[in-house]
């Protein structure tokens, strides 16, 4: 018979308040974004008094870990689901600021109306209105005097029984009594369990992340300083999107504001560039690989809690050297010297917008390789080159898809035992041999996905090589991406549909090149005979309709560059598998000859 992992405890709304302020119980949502609406937080409100149940809780207490005295220290309780009721509760009933979506605190205000037993979310209408009491806040407050509350709204309102606003309020009131459930975890259970208990309890299925453990798990400890380093991380990913966030955090949280980390995020304030705008599972990937050579957020956790994965106790030396090393890997992320660097590198091999940019964890680990090769002071073109090509490789191998976590723990550890430049120089040699060039990519090129990373990274070559767009003599690739850029098809939608094939087959990537808007436009629906012959009229001293190109060589060389078969210009224009077939060979030549410039 299996041993039950959980304990189930009905507890008053009153008491898990007062394990609230009193720190017993965590809830790190307070100091994040709470998302959901003011009429959410009315409905909560709606069913206690109603008396209807409104779920469980779901608490893990940290492990313990022994102290120096050889005592065991009993964890604070972590809120793993329920956070946002918590927080409407606090928000409603004591009063408490929550931060939005948008990084601004406010005050969620709800009204009651007690003749009506209604609530609503407070509005201008309601505050002049004195039939409603605006915040039921004030109703919960220690100071308080019910009969004088009662008094002050029978005065204004003087038609109400005076015994039924009693009652009313009374019974509103009372809602402190109203039990909820608390389902407590073992505290032996590993992050792994917990993750999956938590998947198969909660009724909306929302998977929790093990970054989000892992930011609980910061979040709760104020011995170590984790309180202030779960809100750098946060803060810094706020500010990378919204860089006036800055000057909200030095007017509303003085305590971080001076901390040693706003200092190291001001930069963000001169920036505007979204290339990589990490969130704080990127962050905190990086950051504990990058420091503790390992790839499994679990393990962060862990090590949190003071693990010795040797003895499999519980040590507060461990808890605190490791709380060392996370911070050293956020304030590395963050600094603004490794971070422009690392996105300065992507740009060169072409991946100049945030839309060339596909897998995150391939640029999150070649963020680690950066972090690592600079602290082994890997030379900076050496470095710069190995980056770039295990981000091209990583990304057209689909490297870390899947399970990225026991990707990244195998590469770590093999580059510990190997060294960073051999071992990458030896993964990269086998994931992209010669048959992979010729024979694989044309293959996995047969795709309509525009966000391929196959497409990515042919758009990517053409910026390297400084193609210029599709029948464009001036009007570079780059120019196109940076600003305003049409993807024609060389066979024309309308065309191929009216020949009766299907969206997946017409919207193949090998069937996209990138064009001025104009051009795109003036080609239309043709079919590819059609203007092929024009443009080889055009540069015969005709009529002039697509492009500035009059000259027959500069065409050619511009059809080179977007690997169109110069039989098209030729005549007869092949069928169109014929043609994608081609070009998809030609298209991974050119990703090939890109990547060795890398």
């Amino acid at each position: 018979m299996a041993t039950q992992r959980y304990s189930v405890t009905p507890y008053p709304i009153e008491t898990l308040l007062t394990w609230v302020k009193s720190g017993e119980i965590a809830i790190p949502e307070i100091q994040r974004p709470f998302v959901w609406d003011a009429t959410k937080v009315r409905n909560l409100l709606d069913s206690l008094y109603r008396g209807y149940p409104v779920g469980y809780l779901i608490t893990w207490r940290n492990p313990t870990v022994r102290l120096k005295d050889g005592t065991l220290s009993a964890g604070k309780r972590i809120l793993i689901d329920g956070q946002q009721r918590m927080t409407a509760l606090m928000a409603s009933l004591l009063g408490y600021e929550v931060l939005t979506k948008d990084y601004e605190t406010v005050r969620i205000q709800i009204a009651f109306h007690p003749q009506e037993e209604r609530f609503e979310v407070v509005n201008s209408a309601i505050r002049k209105d004195v039939a409603w009491l605006p915040d039921i806040a004030e109703i919960f407050a220690p100071h308080t005097s019910l009969f004088q509350l009662v008094d002050e709204y029978c005065t204004r309102n003087p038609d109400v029984s005076r015994d039924s606003i009693f009652k009313t309020i009374e019974k509103l009131r009372k809602i402190l009594n109203n039990h909820v459930g608390v389902i407590e975890l073992n505290d032996d259970l590993d992050i792994e369990t917990v993750t999956e208990i938590f998947i198969r309890v909660n009724s909306a299925g929302v998977e929790l992340s093990q970054a989000d453990f892992a930011m609980s798990k910061i979040a709760v400890n104020e011995k170590y300083g984790g309180n202030l380093l779960r809100k750098a991380i946060d803060y810094f990913c706020h500010a990378a999107v919204t860089p006036e966030f800055l000057s909200q955090i030095e007017r509303k949280d003085k305590e971080f504001a001076q901390s040693e980390f706003l200092p190291k995020m001001r930069w963000l304030k001169e920036t505007n560039d979204d290339l990589y705008d990490p969130t704080y599972t990127d962050m905190l990937r990086v950051a504990f690989t990058s420091e503790f050579r390992r790839g499994r957020l679990q393990d962060l956790v862990a090590l949190l809690s003071g693990r010795n994965f040797e003895t499999r106790q519980f040590e507060d030396a461990i808890a605190e050297e490791s709380f060392a090393l996370l911070k050293q890997g956020v304030l590395n992320f963050m600094n603004e010297t490794n971070f422009k660097r690392f996105v300065m590198i992507l740009r060169s091999a072409g991946f100049v917008t945030n839309d060339l940019i596909g897998g995150r964890n391939a640029v999150n680990f070649a963020y680690i390789l950066y972090l690592r090769g600079r602290a082994e002071g890997v030379a900076a073109a050496d470095l710069e080159r190995l980056v770039r090509r295990w981000y091209v490789m990583s990304t057209l191998r689909g490297r870390y898809i899947g399970n990225p976590e026991t990707a990244f723990d195998l590469d770590m550890r093999q580059i510990e035992a190997r060294g960073l430049i051999n071992y990458t120089n030896i993964v990269i040699e086998n994931e992209l041999p010669e048959s992979f060039w010729n024979g694989l990519l044309p293959q996995l090129m047969d795709t309509s996905s525009p966000q391929s990373p196959y497409f990515l990274a042919y758009q990517a070559a053409q910026v390297k090589l400084g193609d210029k767009g599709f029948l464009s003599r001036d009007i570079t690739v780059l120019d196109l991406l940076m600003n305003r850029v049409d993807v024609h098809h060389v066979y024309p939608k309308k065309y191929l549909k009216s020949i009766g094939l299907p969206r997946s087959r017409y919207n193949q990537i090998a069937n996209f090149v990138l064009a001025q808007s104009e051009i795109n436009i003036a080609i239309g629906d043709k079919p590819p005979e059609q203007y092929f012959k024009e443009l080889a009229e055009q540069c015969r001293g005709g009529k002039r309709k697509y492009g500035a190109i009059t000259d027959e060589q500069e065409l050619r060389a511009n059809l080179r560059m977007h690997c169109i078969p110069e039989v098209m210009l030729d005549g007869p224009a092949p069928t169109y598998e014929a043609f994608l077939e081609a070009r998809r060979k030609l298209m991974a030549q050119k990703i090939k000859t890109w990547f060795e410039t890398l």
